[in-house]
């Protein structure tokens, strides 16, 4: 029987991800906090916002490396 493996990144900061893509995808998307600074011109950018929310509200993210 296959053993369960735990996730690296908690559900909460998939949603985070995920509510980033949509905000890109829509071209809303703005890079810096608050959403002062300049537009997110790619997916990368998009999923690395996303994460570091995810980090500042204190979800399980593995570290920048």
């Amino acid at each position: 029987m296959a053993k369960k493996r735990k996730r690296k990144y908690s559900p909460g900061a998939s949603k985070d991800v995920e509510r980033e893509m949509r905000r890109y995808k829509r071209g809303t998307a703005r890079s810096g906090r608050g959403g002062k600074g300049g537009k997110v011109k790619s997916r990368a950018q998009a999923i690395a916002i996303g994460l570091s929310e995810a980090r500042r509200k204190g979800k399980r993210v593995p570290k920048k490396k």
